[in-house]
């Protein structure tokens, strides 16, 4: 019965841990020199700079990007920006 309970509680551990891995990660500019640029991502609405962040991280992990690097920030009115991402 234990080691159907450490089975289990592995595989779960072991999905959770893949899922955090699968995120798009920030990276900086130096470290995106070794990495394929594929593409660019935009938000806009955002009310805050973290929460920019967490989108633009959702957008470029949607787009099957493994990081990305924010490359503008605007915070008149609603907060928008952009971001080159990296596979």
């Amino acid at each position: 019965m234990k080691t159907i309970k450490y089975t289990a509680a592995a595989l779960v551990l072991s999905v959770v841990s893949f899922g955090a891995l699968a995120a798009a990660q920030p990276v900086t500019s130096i470290e995106a020199h070794n990495l394929q640029r594929i593409g660019s991502v935009a938000v806009s609405g955002a009310a805050t700079l973290d929460s920019l962040e967490a989108k633009l991280a959702a957008k470029a992990e949607a787009a099957g990007a493994s990081s990305y690097t924010i490359t503008s920030a605007d915070t008149e009115d609603k907060v928008s920006g952009t971001a080159v991402i990296y596979k």
